[in-house]
């Protein structure tokens, strides 16, 4: 008698993805996966996205991330072990895992901005993660990222588990072996997968004295290890950024040479659509666009204070207002120039962003009286949207960008980034040119005010087409942009990396 097909399939491979922040799970996942969500940057999104697709597929995914009970709105003046009894009385079979420890319990963050308090929440996470949950769910993948992740490749290799180590942004910590073991972890098993601030030596020589480097621990236990944009994992391991460690790029640079680094974007939340937006005034299509872009403005104006005029060309700024990447500083120089120069046009600029920068961009709205022109306001989820769905152009100048978001969901909204050429900007805005049909923003390449202000031009000089002609390019900028731009993209391109780690694919063929 013949063996059942059933019998002959292989079971699922396990995928355990361990991330500090995380947008949503899908329903189904467990009955708390509807309220986790912890949020600092796009990592949240890819994370998200990522658990949904495999989850979708019907791959066997976990998803272990710390336990930040008042973001996930669950009341914190329950007794913890009688919380405990409820939570392992109704999820023991689930595939969320919440890492246990009383620092992430009161958070309001995902990260502080305390250092010791960092280390705190980084070596509790890897705590429960290496102690328990890697243990319990028996992964035969796991997917880590960036830094607060960095100690659990060292322990993967050493289970001869294969392991992901994705870096999303250049950020660090370095920690002594004699701390790591005073949180609870037992490295004497991995201390020699990691990397450390000297070659070490011996394991006693080197517990108290030569501290690891988290981030580029990971990526040098790493089985495999991907950026979020293909030429930011170019510029790091050809040292175009200075502020990029040695070590870190040195790596990065042999794990290219090795073939196991790749670049993978990342995508934008699906809520970022005009469709469906309900947090815009009025929504719209590709097809539909200036209609709606022009009440969304108009409605915006006399919300902010901003002169009242919907033929008013407005650019928007959306990102955080940092001066060593964001580029803010470019645009400080030439806000007056540029507001008066186009005063016959009555170009306007909304600043939705926190950031260092703010108070300058508030001193010369203020010593220039433009407060019919120029708008700052703090950010806000809501006000960010209509400022997308409101304006034509986005700027974004940033020094450096490891992949970027904001000049992904403008285009969606049909609003054009103004960009420098670098990092994932490079990667997803192409400089537009009408006659050819081609391209999707304004990019300039020497990354002064200069070079802002020449980009700034060609924007205007676009907006002076005639607006049939206009109106044509920006839907077909919009299609184009939300068709590319999607999770299911950025998921097929990890569950392409998976498969390749794995050699099986991570769902059984029907």
């Amino acid at each position: 008698m013949a063996r059942s097909r059933k019998a002959s399939v292989p079971p699922k491979p396990r995928i355990l993805v361990v991330t500090p922040e995380i947008t949503y799970l899908p329903e189904g996942m467990g009955n708390m996966a509807n309220r986790l969500r912890a949020k600092a940057g796009g990592l949240a999104d890819v994370s998200a996205s990522l658990v949904a697709a495999l989850f979708e597929l019907g791959a066997d995914v976990h998803v272990a991330l710390p336990h930040y009970r008042r973001m996930f709105e669950i009341d914190v003046g329950y007794f913890i072990n009688e919380e405990l009894r409820v939570y392992k009385r109704v999820l023991p079979d689930d595939r969320i895992h919440l890492a246990q420890d009383r620092v992430f319990f009161y958070r309001t963050e995902v990260y502080s901005g305390y250092e010791n308090e960092s280390d705190k929440i980084a070596l509790a996470f890897q705590r429960e993660i290496i102690n328990n949950i890697v243990p319990k769910v028996q992964p035969d993948l796991i997917h880590c990222n960036d830094w607060m992740t960095g100690l659990i490749p060292a322990m993967a290799r050493r289970m001869n588990i294969p392991c992901l180590f994705t870096v999303h942004n250049v950020h660090t910590r370095e920690i002594t072996l004699a701390q790591v073991e005073d949180a609870g972890i037992d490295a004497a098993e991995f201390w020699y997968y990691l990397y450390y601030g000297y070659p070490p030596d011996t394991y006693e020589a080197t517990r108290e004295t030569n501290p690891v480097d988290f981030l580029v621990s990971g990526v040098f236990a790493g089985h495999f290890v991907n950026t979020v944009s293909t030429t930011f994992l170019n510029e790091i391991c050809d040292g175009r950024h200075d502020f990029v460690p040695w070590n870190f790029r040195s790596e990065m640079a042999n794990k290219r040479a090795a073939g196991c680094a790749f670049a993978i974007l990342n995508a934008p939340d699906p809520s970022y659509n005009p469709r469906t937006d309900k947090q815009i005034d009025r929504r719209y299509t590709p097809e539909a666009h200036v209609a709606g872009k022009r009440e969304n403005k108009v409605r915006l104006q006399e919300r902010l204070g901003l002169a009242r005029n919907p033929d008013a060309p407005l650019f928007f700024w959306p990102s955080r207002l940092d001066p060593k990447q964001k580029g803010c500083q470019l645009l400080s120089d030439i806000l007056y120039a540029i507001v008066s120069d186009y005063a016959d046009d009555g170009l306007q600029v909304l600043f939705v962003a926190n950031g260092p920068f703010q108070i300058w961009y508030h001193g010369i709205v203020q010593q220039h009286d433009l407060y019919d022109r120029v708008a700052v306001c703090d950010f806000d989820e809501g006000l960010s949207r209509r400022g997308y769905a409101a304006s034509d152009f986005m700027l974004m100048p940033s020094r450096f960008e490891p992949c970027g978001l904001p000049q992904m969901i403008s285009m969606i909204y049909g609003s054009l980034p103004v960009v420098h050429r670098t990092g994932g900007l490079q990667d997803t805005v192409q400089h537009l040119d009408v006659a050819a049909g081609t391209g999707n923003g304004f990019v300039f390449e020497t990354y002064d005010s200069g070079g802002l202000r020449w980009a700034v031009d060609q924007a205007m000089a676009y907006y002076r087409l005639p607006a049939e002609r206009r109106a044509g390019e920006t839907g077909r900028i919009m299609r184009d942009s939300a068709a590319r731009f999607t999770h299911s993209m950025t998921a097929r391109g990890y569950i392409e990396l998976y498969e390749n780690m794995l050699k099986r694919p991570l769902v059984n063929p029907l």
